[in-house]
């Protein structure tokens, strides 16, 4: 007997899909934890003490006196948080980041929530079946104050003729 049932596999967005000026909503969010932050910090050498020293944290001003989560979490946080729902399987690419901010810091339990507004999308001029599309990803915490900023360019695939939008019979 046939299965005749139709499949869809979750995947991103297909170049044409992409619609400028949309912002997509990532969740659920994400609560970082003392064990995330200390764990990507020794992974990747950031012996900064604010991340790292609860105790010389504590005498320093301005942040609660409380250690911060390591920015670069909270970047790769936000950009893996938007990954499901525009990229899965369709991105090419990074070609770059840019206009990297960190307006407020985060702590350890906060949660983190991510979107992305789609700025430019463009047909690649040398590669026929790609473009390039910009995003521009916002992390903000559970108060909704924004964490992190971060403007990316994608190489992303075009959608391939025939596929029935990515479902199988």
């Amino acid at each position: 007997m046939t299965d005749t049932r139709k499949t869809v596999e979750q995947r991103g967005l297909w170049l044409e899909e992409y619609e400028e000026g949309t912002t997509y909503l990532h969740r659920p969010g994400r609560t970082v934890t003392e064990a995330d932050n200390t764990l990507f910090t020794t992974q990747t050498m950031n012996t900064q003490p604010l991340h790292l020293d609860a105790a010389w944290a504590a005498t320093q001003p301005g942040f609660r006196g409380e250690r911060l989560v390591n920015s670069m979490f909270t970047l790769s946080t936000v950009v893996g948080l938007s990954v499901n729902q525009l990229t899965l399987g369709t991105i090419v690419a990074n070609l770059g980041f840019s206009e990297i901010t960190f307006p407020a810091p985060m702590f350890h339990g906060d949660t983190l929530y991510a979107e992305t507004e789609c700025l430019s999308v463009r047909r690649s001029k040398s590669r026929p079946n790609q473009g390039i599309v910009e995003l521009r990803h916002i992390g903000r915490n559970q108060h909704g104050d924004i964490v992190c900023t971060a403007v990316r360019n994608t190489l992303v695939q075009c959608r391939p003729t025939g596929d029935g939008e990515g479902e199988t019979a």
